[in-house]
């Protein structure tokens, strides 16, 4: 007959489990190429050469002269895209900051196919949405491929092309007046007061590293009902770990509790 595994034996057969679920997730978005890889405290570097709104050929490093909240979409996104440009739009709105003269914006397609012309009329969509902001302080960028692989690379920011779309995750960059990132405000919405504190913490060049991903990991954009809906395999995937550190922490206790009642008898 075979002897059960005792208490002090399971929390070890567990932690197994739980970093293999882990290893395979991380596997999967390694093989995807997609996602935010933090780059904190590097520095843009110079080169990297992209057309702004008005057809005028600048170099990304030499544009930023104020704290900056860059972001990568592409115009042409039917999923995540928008939702990330109304949120920012909204955020600089409500922070009680001055776009333009505290801090700038960047906004960068990282689709080459995508033209000078169509950065110029995504402009013109938001820039109506920050009243009382000076929309000059705000640049719609396009590039070619080899110049946007260097920001993207340069940013951390990885992307799949799949099935005629882009896979991507949605994400601020916050950069110092030196060019040197600071922080990344993850998801498609944001709060007053953080994007605030980022901001003078970029203007600082005071980097923070990502608290908190959990919402950003879990929810995925619907294209047919054009929601945002759960994830099902990584939420799943997320709460099995949760409940195997919960399990394992409560037979750590009752195990003791157990050797401490023996003692005493």
């Amino acid at each position: 007959m075979k002897k059960p595994i005792s208490w002090f034996t399971l929390p070890f057969v567990l932690i197994v489990l739980l970093f293999s679920t882990t290893n395979s997730m991380a596997g999967n978005a390694k093989d995807l190429e997609v996602g935010i890889t933090e780059h904190l405290d590097q520095y843009i570097p110079s080169g990297i050469m992209l057309t702004d709104h008005n057809g005028k050929l600048v170099d990304l490093k030499q544009i930023i002269t104020k704290p900056t909240v860059l972001c990568f979409v592409y115009y042409r996104c039917p999923g995540i895209c928008s939702p990330l440009m109304n949120g920012l739009a909204e955020v600089m709105t409500s922070s009680g900051l001055a776009l333009g003269k505290e801090y700038q914006a960047i906004t960068i397609s990282f689709d080459s196919r995508e033209s000078t012309d169509l950065a110029a009329k995504k402009r013109n969509t938001y820039l109506k949405k920050i009243k009382g902001q000076d929309g000059a302080g705000w640049t719609f960028l396009t590039g070619d491929s080899v110049n946007i692989a260097k920001a993207t690379q340069a940013l951390g920011f990885g992307f799949k092309f799949v099935n005629n779309e882009f896979m991507h995750e949605g994400s601020l960059i916050m950069i110092s007046p030196e060019g040197k990132i600071t922080r990344y405000l993850k998801g498609i919405s944001y709060q007053p007061f953080e994007f605030k504190l980022a901001v003078y913490e970029a203007a600082k060049g005071k980097s923070s590293p990502t608290m908190i991903k959990v919402l950003q990991f879990c929810y995925s954009y619907d294209r047919k009902s054009e929601r945002y809906s759960l994830d099902i395999t990584r939420l799943t995937a997320t709460i099995t770990l949760i409940f195997a550190l919960s399990l394992l922490t409560y037979l750590l206790l009752r195990g003791r509790r157990k050797n401490s009642n023996s003692v005493n008898q």
